[in-house]
């Protein structure tokens, strides 16, 4: 876990996907990065300074009322 931009990031796994989820709380967070493969959302999540997007294959950005592809897949 590491703290960007005063928001808390981790790698969490999900179903399908791991992703990075930016801005954790106690209720749970603001959006999410989705990566196939663990160990690329934790190298990201170690790279990244919290600006813009993550570097990485990051398949979507998810949250509430967030569902972008990632601009490099198109």
């Amino acid at each position: 876990m590491r703290m960007l931009r005063g928001k808390w990031c981790a790698v969490k796994r999900f179903n399908f996907t791991t992703a990075i989820v930016v801005g954790m709380d106690v209720v749970g967070y603001e959006r999410r990065y989705c990566y196939e493969l663990r160990g690329e959302a934790q190298a990201a999540l170690l790279a990244w300074d919290g600006d813009g997007h993550p570097s990485g294959p990051w398949i979507k950005c998810k949250g509430a009322g967030i569902d972008l592809l990632n601009p490099a897949f198109c």
